[in-house]
């Protein structure tokens, strides 16, 4: 047999599995305009997600007034509705009052008796509008005649045929009263 000279095998580079590394500069200014879009992009949302809960807060907040004043003004027609009754107990009373009575032990009782349903209104927060007097208000009273008296000055409360009362701001009922008019 011929001998025969074993063939090397022509040494050819090994061509690695992947691209051939860049430089580590290149990499990053490739990667930084990326990270700063997200970073820009989650800066973003951030703010956004902070705005909507500020506005969410405030809407709560906004929502807990809102139901404190209801309830505040739902008590208050409550009591106003309560002392409706009473009211009309009290010009009873009045009325009682006003006629003569010979027996004063049972006068005295119905002043008692009045006097204790007044103080349930004060109890309630509820007062008695001062009519007699005082300039006409349309918010306060009701006219239910105008009569000529140059003892009064011109649209002042000269009588009372109803009480009123009021309860804070809001008046509960309004005075049934006589303007003068000169």
């Amino acid at each position: 047999m011929k001998k025969t000279k074993k063939e090397k095998p022509e040494q050819q580079p090994q061509q690695p599995d992947t691209a051939p590394e860049q430089p580590k500069e290149e990499v990053k200014q490739e990667t930084q305009p990326a990270q700063d879009d997200q970073v820009k992009k989650l800066t973003e949302e951030n703010a956004q997600l902070k705005d909507q809960l500020l506005r969410k807060m405030a809407e709560f907040d906004n929502f807990r007034k809102r139901t404190a004043r209801e309830k505040e003004e739902l008590a208050a027609h409550v009591k106003a509705g309560c002392a409706e009754p009473i009211i009309s107990l009290i010009d009873n009373f009045e009325r009682a009052l006003s006629c003569p009575c010979s027996d004063t032990e049972f006068y005295k009782g119905i002043q008692m008796l009045s006097t204790q349903f007044s103080d349930m209104l004060k109890n309630l927060g509820i007062e008695e509008i001062e009519a007699l007097g005082k300039p006409f208000d349309p918010n306060l009273h009701n006219a239910v005649n105008q009569v000529q008296d140059d003892q009064y000055p011109e649209n002042t409360v000269c009588q009372v045929f109803q009480k009123g009362y009021k309860m804070g701001d809001k008046v509960v009922r309004h005075a049934m009263v006589v303007v003068a008019n000169p």
